[in-house]
């Protein structure tokens, strides 16, 4: 006998192409779909209403079409309770624990839908019961599962879980022509304004501005205009691996990136031995602070973070030479002072690092803007696809992007 189930939505439903995806991931996963009610929102701002009726073969088919319909917005109608389930072991989840989104997210507990924080994707989502908070009122939160403890409720199923995904905005359709492979340098110049007005909409807010930076900042010639941006007090954070600090702190002291000359693009004598000879100096001096003090370390990224007391992170990696002693080797240690880093951000850039955009993008609710610059397509489609989908590409040289940001936020200041 057929399975069945009520779902609904709400939001701007035809504009955000939402009530197309319902339809497809139900045609997808074999169902089917009656149209109960559909209530169409007048103006551009009042929203549209949807409710269907559901139907798949077994129950199994129906709780994977829900699993597919909630990151989207679509959730079963009746108010029921989220399952709670209490952990026995640390870092043990029960197998059907709910898995978050980078939307915002609702559950329903003691009959009130209650907003969960700290949103991000691949969490679980954690209730604190009312006689345990300071509030007096249940609480949920988003946490990794590393970091579920004995004794936490975790959601479970997909029922009493609301999922309220990102609006198209209107000004995101000026941002289309970045998704494009080839961008002229009208288009780049248009890309550096818009980003320069997120900045500026982001410090109005007195949210944070975070650089996500590869050390292609550095191949590219982008330290002048990532510097100026820093000295003009328009980056909160720089959040990076091993290789951009080595090769800032190289070109440095010694002239070279990756032993090849700045000035001229020629290979310097005994170059490939420079990123070494950055680290050990580092090493000498104690870390990147110590060389900047003792006057070693003169200019350069590092140099202006440290002298403007802008903060880094740099993640370790398996290949890292060195490392530098301000990189974080443990992984777990280098993720959480990422996402501490980001707390709270407006406008995240991220410039030339498919690894590390990957992964700020996945501590990110899908609310904070990401602009993502690289000169291959790939890398922004990639970020996109691996769940971060507020992420617009432009699709230009790094080090061109960040001296025409660097020039337009001067001049508008």
């Amino acid at each position: 006998m057929p399975f069945q189930e009520v779902v609904e939505a709400e939001g701007h439903l035809i504009d955000s192409h939402v009530m197309e995806r319902i339809f497809d991931k139900v045609v997808e996963s074999n169902g089917r779909f009656e149209v109960e009610q559909f209530r169409i929102g007048r103006t551009n701002s009042e929203p549209s209403y949807l409710r269907l009726r559901l139907e798949t073969q077994s129950r199994a088919e129906m709780e994977h079409l829900i699993a597919q319909l909630l990151p989207i917005g679509c959730s079963p109608a009746e108010n029921v309770e989220a399952t709670l389930v209490r952990i026995e072991r640390d870092k043990c989840a029960p197998e059907d624990f709910y898995s978050t989104s980078n939307h915002h997210t609702q559950v329903r507990v003691t009959g009130e839908w209650i907003e969960v924080g700290s949103q991000r994707m691949d969490a679980l989502v954690v209730v604190r019961q009312a006689e345990t908070t300071a509030s007096g009122k249940p609480e949920a939160v988003c946490r990794r599962l590393r970091d579920i403890k004995a004794g936490d409720y975790v959601v479970t199923g997909m029922h009493g879980i609301r999922v309220v995904p990102e609006s198209k905005e209107r000004d995101r359709l000026a941002f289309s022509f970045m998704s494009n492979e080839i961008s002229s340098e009208r288009q780049v110049e248009t890309a550096v304004r818009q980003t320069a007005n997120l900045a500026r909409t982001a410090r109005e807010q007195g949210k944070k501005i975070i650089f996500v930076a590869g050390p292609v900042v550095v191949h590219t010639g982008g330290v002048a205009g990532l510097t100026r941006l820093i000295r003009n007090g328009w980056v909160d954070g720089i959040l990076s691996g091993n290789a951009l600090g080595v090769h800032d702190i190289e070109a440095a002291l010694l002239g070279t990136s990756l032993g090849i000359r700045l000035e001229d693009g020629r290979q310097a004598e005994h170059g490939h031995r420079n990123h070494m000879r950055a680290i050990n100096a580092v090493n000498h001096a104690g870390g990147i602070r110590g060389a900047v003090e003792s006057g070693r370390l003169k200019k350069g990224i590092m140099y202006e973070c440290v002298t403007n007391n802008v903060p880094f992170v740099l993640a370790g990696s398996l290949r890292d030479d060195g490392p530098l002693p301000d990189t974080i080797t443990d992984m777990n240690e280098a993720q959480d002072a990422y996402a501490e880093m980001l707390k709270p951000a407006g406008l995240v850039l991220c410039l030339g690092s498919m690894l590390h955009s990957i992964a700020t993008g996945n501590m990110l609710p899908s609310w904070v803007r990401i602009v993502c610059v690289d000169i291959n397509p790939a890398v922004a489609t990639k970020v996109s696809d691996r769940g971060t989908g507020q992420a617009v590409g432009v699709v230009t040289d790094v080090g061109l992007f960040l001296e025409l940001l660097s020039r337009e936020l001067a001049e508008g200041k």
